[in-house]
Order: structure tokens, then C-alpha cells, then sequence
């Protein structure tokens, strides 16, 4: 099984992406194939509510002129994705707003391409908001049919500067148990997915 774990943090290798990858780790170990790609700094922009997509019903954008189309196949192809964020002004990073708004609307208006897929989301925060944040993430999951897990504690780390999220040690748990919960819930789920209720 494969999992996509997407950085929407500009820091490549910041609290956001110490978070991914601490959910990652019991994944790999159960064997899944698993790959993270760097959103955060990259050029992808807002939807521009063109309606093209519903129109061609392709299963792309009809911008193809940023990264949001090379990283909705990699999204089509994942069992599961993990989308993470930098919890800014109580809410998501601007490129991962764009790649949920853009890869969530080409996926809905094309018959629902996520239904059935685990999608868990991650917030690294330096202080509040980090809630708000995840339960942004989390309504395109749950408007596109996903299978969400649930872990711990809320999929929230604190740490300002850059890798403190370490020594937050709720999240550290936290973050090895949502990653054991997708395995979980992907051994689960694999022999149902062609039965997944449309």
C-alpha cells in the first residue's frame, strides 16, 4: 500500500516535517511504500473558480502551469495522504490551502476520486489555532468520502523554532500512533475498497 504525506510548510525541514515524518516511520515498518513531497515555498496558486474541471471531467486542473496537477496524480495513486501544515493566523498555509481547494474540487466534481483513501491531517503550531487548522484540513477529507483515523490526541504539534516540536512528547506519541492507526485501517479496509459505498 502506499502512502503520500504532503509538507505545506516553506521550512522543508521544520516541525512540520518532523511531524510527517514521525508518522511515516511505523508505516514504513509495516511495510507500506511511502513518500513525502515538498508543498510549503512551491508554486501553486488559488482556484480560480473557472469551472473547467467540471466541464472536461478529466481528473486534472485545467491550469497546468504549477505543480498542483503532478501532485493530485501522486494524491490519486496513495491509499492514504497525510497533508500537513504550519498553523498560520489560526489556519492553513497558503499552498496547502490551494492544493486542498484545487485538488478537492477536481476530485469531488469528477465522482467523488477520494472516496475510500485515509487522509489524516497534521498541524505544527507555534501557539493557538493549530484546531482550527486541522479541522480545515480535515472537511475536504470528510466531504470527499474519506476514511479519517483518529489517534491520541488532536494531530497537533507546538514548537516554534525549527525541529522543537521534538521535545513535545505528546505529539511525538501521538504522531507514532496515527501512523499505526492507517496501517491499521488500511489492512482493514484494502479487501472492502471495491464495495466502498458511492
Amino acid at each position: 500500500m502506499k502512502v503520500l504525506a504532503l509538507n505545506g510548510s516553506p521550512r522543508k525541514n521544520g516541525n512540520t516535517a518532523v511531524l510527517l515524518e514521525k508518522v511515516l516511520s511505523p508505516l514504513m515498518e509495516a511495510g507500506w511504500e511511502t513518500e513525502l513531497v515538498q508543498i510549503g515555498g512551491q508554486k501553486i496558486h488559488g482556484c480560480r473558480g473557472c469551472q473547467k474541471c467540471l466541464e472536461k471531467q478529466d481528473e486534472r486542473c485545467v491550469f497546468d502551469d504549477d505543480i498542483l496537477n503532478g501532485i493530485l496524480e501522486k494524491m490519486l495513486a496513495a491509499d492514504a495522504m497525510i497533508l500537513g501544515t504550519p498553523c498560520y493566523f489560526s489556519d492553513m498555509s497558503a499552498e496547502m490551502k490551494a492544493l486542498v481547494d484545487r485538488a478537492g474540487y477536481v476530485a469531488f466534481v469528477n465522482g467523488g476520486l477520494f472516496q475510500g483513501k485515509i487522509g489524516a491531517a497534521v498541524v505544527a503550531a507555534g501557539s493557538g489555532g493549530a484546531t482550527h487548522a486541522f479541522d480545515s484540513i480535515n472537511h475536504m477529507f470528510l466531504m470527499s468520502r474519506m476514511l479519517v483515523p483518529g489517534s491520541t490526541f488532536w494531530n497537533i504539534g507546538y514548537g516554534r523554532d525549527e525541529k522543537e516540536v521534538v521535545s513535545d512528547e505528546r505529539a511525538m506519541e501521538n504522531m507514532r500512533h496515527l501512523g499505526r492507526a492507517i496501517a491499521w485501517l488500511g489492512k482493514a479496509t484494502a479487501p472492502h475498497m471495491a464495495s466502498f459505498p458511492a
